[in-house]
């Protein structure tokens, strides 16, 4: 078995829940004023309660935070945050502008609230300011800037309004304000992992694209003058083959779509190598919605053809299956070619050998851990004279993984 484990990026998210218990006293003396046993019923002590209270809030404010800090996140957040304080308003803003209020006073304090930020982005640390506010039925007379802070230093703050300075305000406020920093990271860090498996999709694309593309135009024009007709069919096949890899939505797919562009593949590549290559194909049909990363089969029966065909001169027998596992899809793709070292695709997988097997492996076993974890690393057995089998675990369910939509290309005429 092989396998290589990528670095992992630990996030302090333990450390983040810490920091909210820390000032779920806040919002529980809050809660607790209106908590009372209900008759027969335990509750729980008051500060039990407070602290299901804040963890059940914080849970709340995360999921639209992990979006980044935009206007439609900092919306969703606010009213969150700002019972999670107990304060009497509440604003996100980023450097340039606010973002978000919740609570009384953005008619007339909304207009100054960015004056205060731009203090506080001078010295990227917590200040505790009065308002000046000279509305006598305003409540908004103090006010806490927290920074937000990401990979690019600080990228907004979180402004917490009360009636009186307090420093437990503006420890709680600040406190707040890192657990948000936390998510912001968690969402750069999502983001950044979805650049990097588009610039992986892209590097496959660059190699799927000069020496199949020549090939399969190729084969199609030796039969242009001999058999118009499979010219034609074959041309198609083309056509949604290229479709679909260079399709520019989504990461993932489905089964289905990723089978159907491997039976096109293997339409180009048997019109090249005739009756030398030998296709047995065996599907389950439950696994054929089962979604997973895009252009993640393509290369490995790629590498059997070109170990079963080009680097061999006897017949290539290629056999896919895809079988129900419960909770899981298993998926296999053997050919009978020449096979390799172990120790040399070691060496491919872990990036220290380019050599002719280009980048398809390696790419689609670091996206396969990327997206489900080390424990779901392809399985690859070869060796030398003894063909080559691989074998991934797919998931049938797991957070995030959803395919796109299937673009169809129309009926043939």
């Amino acid at each position: 078995m092989i396998g290589v484990a990528p670095a992992v990026v630990a996030v302090p998210a333990v450390a983040a829940a810490m920091l909210l218990l820390g000032v779920g006293w806040v919002a529980g003396r809050r809660h607790a004023r209106h908590g009372e046993r209900a008759a027969g019923l335990d509750l729980g002590t008051p500060v039990e309660r407070a602290t299901f209270h804040t963890l059940h809030t914080a849970s709340l404010a995360a999921p639209p935070l992990r979006a980044g800090l935009t206007e439609d996140a900092a919306r969703k957040a606010a009213r969150r945050l700002r019972s999670l304080l107990g304060t009497e308003a509440l604003c996100l803003t980023d450097r340039e502008s606010v973002l978000a209020w919740d609570g009384p006073g953005a008619d007339h304090h909304q207009r100054r609230a960015m004056a205060r930020v731009a203090v506080m982005l001078a010295s990227g640390r917590s200040q505790s300011v009065r308002t000046e506010c000279q509305r006598p039925e305003c409540p908004l007379k103090w006010a806490v800037v927290a920074p937000l802070t990401g990979e690019d230093g600080v990228l907004g703050a979180l402004v917490a309004y009360g009636s009186r300075e307090s420093a437990v305000l503006v420890r709680a406020a600040t406190e707040v304000a890192r657990w948000v920093s936390v998510q912001l990271e968690l969402s750069e860090l999502d983001r950044s992992r979805t650049r990097l498996m588009e610039a992986e999709i892209k590097a496959l694309r660059a190699q799927i694209s000069p020496h199949f593309i020549f090939n399969s135009l190729a084969a199609i024009a030796s039969f242009v003058r001999t058999d118009p007709e499979r010219a034609r069919e074959l041309l198609l096949e083309f056509a949604d083959f290229t479709r679909y890899s260079f399709r520019r939505h989504g990461d993932f797919t489905t089964l289905a779509d990723e089978l159907r562009s491997v039976q096109q593949y293997l339409a180009l590549a048997g019109a090249r190598f005739g009756d030398r290559l030998k296709v047995t194909l065996q599907v389950a049909p439950e696994v054929l919605p089962v979604a997973l990363p895009f252009l993640c089969l393509q290369p490995l029966v790629e590498n059997a053809v070109k170990h079963g065909l080009e680097d061999s001169t006897e017949d290539c027998r290629i056999a896919i299956t895809a079988r129900d596992a419960g909770a899981e899809a298993v998926i296999t793709v053997e050919d009978n070619g020449v096979g390799m070292d172990p120790a040399l695709l070691r060496r491919i997988l872990a990036g220290e050998h380019g050599g002719s097997s280009g980048i398809g492996l390696p790419n689609v076993d670091e996206r396969i851990r990327q997206v489900y974890g080390d424990a779901y690393g392809p399985v690859m057995e070869t060796g030398v004279g003894a063909g080559m089998k691989v074998t991934l675990r797919i998931p049938k369910y797991h957070v995030g993984v959803h395919s796109s939509p299937s673009r169809q290309r129309p009926p043939r005429p």
